[in-house]
């Protein structure tokens, strides 16, 4: 993993983000009780930079935590696409849409409140250009396959920490829940013929899936 003064170097020499986002940052910090589950500077800039280079109509989230990450992936949306995010936990409503009014970009954003199990099968005449996974990491593989079939041919999945800080290479995390769901599900992918896909090792690890055109 990148160390402390990599990671500074890393964000000094990379594109500001917007003040709302800084905002929401603190007010993350202020009010979670995991912060460092809000997507970061970086990890946002890398997020906006697809997003603006493949100019989605339809984005689906599914984990909003903060609304970071939605904001962020809105900016590449088309002037009349829309993002759609899921966020299982209730309590976090108020806030995200508070945090989500900060924005003009907030308005192109739907939140829905429930599970993505039951929420996604109801989104099923949908096609979305990017797919953004970031909820239970116990559940990769399930939400992975509910999601597959609301990607159009060529979309593009983002899944977030695929690296588990590291412990997906550490023998002592091997009876984690979470640590061997991630495993399991980068195996999945490597066994999945539908798709394109690279590992990459920003922050806690990112994967952008493709799917592949039907021959």
């Amino acid at each position: 993993m990148i160390n402390e003064l990599l990671t500074e170097y890393i964000i000094s020499h990379t594109g500001a983000e917007p003040d709302y986002l800084r905002v929401i940052t603190h007010r993350t910090e202020q009010r979670a009780i995991n912060p460092r589950m809000s997507s970061g500077h970086v990890q946002g800039r890398i997020l906006a930079f697809i997003s603006k280079l493949l100019r989605p109509e339809r984005i689906l989230e599914i984990g909003t935590f903060s609304g970071y990450s939605a904001l962020c992936l809105a900016e590449g949306l088309q002037e009349k696409g829309k993002l759609t995010t899921i966020e299982i936990n209730d309590e976090q409503e108020d806030f995200i849409r508070e945090n989500l009014s900060l924005a003009p970009l907030g308005k192109q954003i739907e939140l829905l409140i429930g599970s993505a199990e039951h929420i996604l099968p109801n989104l099923k005449a949908e096609q979305y250009d990017i797919i953004y996974l970031d909820a239970d990491k116990r559940r990769y593989i399930e939400d992975y396959e509910l999601v597959i079939p609301l990607l159009r041919q060529g979309g593009i999945i983002l899944a977030d920490n695929t690296l588990w800080d590291g412990h997906i290479c550490d023998p002592a995390y091997s009876k984690d829940p979470q640590t061997t769901a991630i495993r399991k599900f980068n195996d999945y992918l490597m066994n999945d013929n539908r798709i394109e896909h690279v590992l990459l090792p920003i922050r806690d690890g990112l994967t952008i899936i493709r799917k592949l055109q039907k021959e």
